[in-house]
């Protein structure tokens, strides 16, 4: 590969003027940001002209409460310790769904949604170049989320797409066979969206009056987080003390310990 990351980022702007090309230096990692109705056409450009033969994965971005942070990281004298504050992304309990705007985590304003909640992703890789390109595509729709799909450029892409619809609800239209293939049959939801409860929708148990297995919605579990806690001790000054009441090492001579009487 002897073209720059930068030269190569160069043509791609000439190409495609109206995408949005970065790349993230000093790794050489080139991102492509394109708009809907540019997805499929752009994409069929980077196989035919651009030589990215292989497409290696594809998957759905959910950017709700992107750039924010529950976490609590100060450290005191006291120790280091993190809790989470506040309700966020998928700390929702079961029929919450999130407002217009996403509480902070200590609970003073708020954090607006994003612009476009859902995008399709998809990696690809020139094998004959040795050249690997992401490429993203906001979904413009965030009720129903939709991005060409591109089993027509790269057949491969069948199962990622159908994946990205299971888990994230982002529908591809011109998909041969779009349905669940990780989730089970009558599955409610989308779990890997952020506003999806972390105790999930449903919950599952045998009824010995009916003897079978029912689905029911969730009542025995609230939602729960794992914060990991940590408490160092300060031990210097025990430390400082102890080392104070440390005695010199007695002094070894030829003849035994100074001090000894025969």
């Amino acid at each position: 590969m002897s073209e720059s990351a930068t030269a190569f980022a160069a043509r791609l702007r000439a190409r495609f003027p109206s995408a949005l090309v970065k790349v993230a230096l000093p790794r050489g990692e080139v991102g492509m940001v394109l708009a809907a109705s540019e997805w499929r056409a752009a994409c069929l450009a980077l196989r035919d002209e651009f030589g990215f033969e292989v497409l290696a994965d594809l998957c759905g971005v959910d950017h709700l409460g992107y750039g924010t942070d529950e976490w609590d990281t100060d450290v005191s004298s006291e120790g280091f310790s993190r809790g989470v504050e506040g309700r966020g992304p998928g700390r929702f309990r079961y029929g919450e769904t999130p407002s217009q705007q996403l509480p902070e985590p200590d609970g003073e304003g708020a954090i607006p949604l994003p612009e476009n909640r859902f995008s399709g992703v998809a990696q690809l890789l020139s094998i004959s170049n040795n050249r690997r390109l992401r490429v993203t595509c906001h979904a413009p729709d965030d009720a129903l989320p939709s991005v060409d799909s591109l089993c027509d450029v790269w057949p491969g892409v069948n199962w990622f797409e159908r994946e990205a619809f299971d888990l994230f609800g982002i529908v591809f239209p011109g998909h041969p066979d779009l349905r669940r293939i990780l989730t089970d049959y009558g599955f409610i939801g989308h779990p890997f969206r952020k506003d999806f409860p972390l105790i999930g929708n449903v919950e599952v148990r045998y009824d010995a009056e009916k003897q079978r297995v029912i689905y029911e919605p969730v009542t025995s579990v609230e939602p729960r987080v794992l914060v990991p806690r940590v408490i160092r001790d300060d031990a210097r000054y025990e430390t400082t003390v102890g080392e104070s009441r440390d005695l010199p090492a007695p002094h070894v001579c030829g003849h035994g310990v100074a001090g000894d009487s025969k």
